[in-house]
């Protein structure tokens, strides 16, 4: 019996080294200006702490704003990787905006930029790899957020987004907007992105937010000698995030994207 303490004394010592690290999706919360949100981090199966990771940052449309940290895992991205969760291969961060918030106010940037920082440092993301990602308003965020800090990600994909805000939701616009110095807008968008890698889908029949909206950013892209891909889906409504994101060559094509600096 003596010689087996040893033994079992050495057992539960190396057991946390054999322990496997939480997968899945995850709850988390950050706090920004003493103000706490809940997020949702997935973390893929095969997640190793010797290696580092791409970071998919993901800003959800207006219908999944609220306060449970959850409703955002249900459209969009995060339906996506439930579909698909083997062949993901990267750490998705899931903020949620709050109700009556948009992703295009600076508060609501900033806690979903901590929130991507702090899974960054908690499950060893690489910041050579950081990509932003939105749909809808999430859109509109990810364009906005790419005029305010270029360069921090290494590509952009924009799912029926949009510049100026649709004619029953003019609120939603991108700060730009309201800048008297900017004439135009999507030129100057088109400017601070420069060559970073951008991927831009739309449903020719948006509802919601007027296809122009991309057709406009795709011809500013494209004046400005951008990188970027344009997909514009036939017959297909707001919901075109149900196609982007389950496109083939979307994922793979944009892991391969690294920042240059």
């Amino acid at each position: 019996m003596k010689q087996l303490i040893p033994a079992l004394f050495c057992l539960m010592i190396a057991l946390p080294a054999f322990a496997k690290h939480e997968t899945g999706f995850l709850d988390r919360v950050v706090t920004v200006n003493g103000t706490s949100y809940r997020y949702q981090v997935f973390v893929p199966s095969i997640w190793d702490s010797k290696k580092s990771w791409a970071v998919v940052l993901f800003l959800h449309g207006a219908g999944e704003r609220g306060s449970d940290g959850l409703l955002q895992t249900d459209v969009g991205l995060g339906h996506a990787i439930r579909m698909n969760a083997p062949d993901m291969a990267f750490i998705a961060v899931m903020p949620q905006c709050p109700k009556d918030k948009l992703w295009t106010q600076p508060e609501q940037q900033a806690q979903a930029l901590a929130a991507l920082d702090a899974a960054i440092k908690e499950f060893k993301g690489d910041r050579q790899r950081v990509y932003l990602t939105g749909l809808s308003m999430g859109g509109y965020g990810t364009w906005d957020i790419a005029a305010n800090y270029p360069n921090k990600f290494a590509a952009y994909v924009v799912v029926c987004g949009g510049i100026r805000g649709p004619e029953h939701f003019p609120a939603l616009h991108v700060g730009l907007v309201d800048d008297p110095k900017v004439s135009d807008p999507y030129a100057e968008i088109a400017q601070r992105v420069g060559k970073t890698p951008v991927w831009i889908f739309h449903g020719d029949v948006d509802p919601a937010v007027p296809v122009e909206e991309s057709r406009k950013m795709r011809d500013a892209l494209q004046s400005a000698h951008a990188n970027f891909k344009y997909t514009e889906y036939l017959g297909v409504g707001h919901n075109s995030w149900d196609n982007a994101y389950a496109e083939t060559e979307l994922f793979p094509w944009l892991l391969q994207q690294h920042l240059e600096h």
